[in-house]
């Protein structure tokens, strides 16, 4: 249940800063900040180490899991992304 808690969260961060109409003012025009699978990477390093300050450990090294679930959640990021779009699925 963690695991997939997870990724809807790193899934919906991505959305927010990459596609957001609440960011557009603050959003840089560099193509990192419209990138779902660099912004999905951070964001799973994000939430994996508030996971693991929280008490939620999910992977023994807090250097290794954040590295590896970085690269989990900016791959179903990026997946998801292009599966649901503004119009839905």
């Amino acid at each position: 249940m963690n695991l997939i808690t997870f990724i809807l969260m790193c899934f919906g961060i991505t959305q927010i800063l990459a596609y957001g109409s609440i960011f557009d003012r603050v959003r840089p025009d560099h193509k990192f900040f419209h990138c779902p699978m660099c912004l999905g990477f951070w964001a799973g390093v994000l939430v994996f180490v508030i996971f693991w300050l929280s008490g939620i450990h999910m992977f023994p090294n807090i250097y290794m899991g954040s590295f590896l679930f970085g690269c989990l959640s900016s791959g179903t990021s990026y997946i998801l992304c292009q599966l649901i779009g503004d119009d839905g699925i």
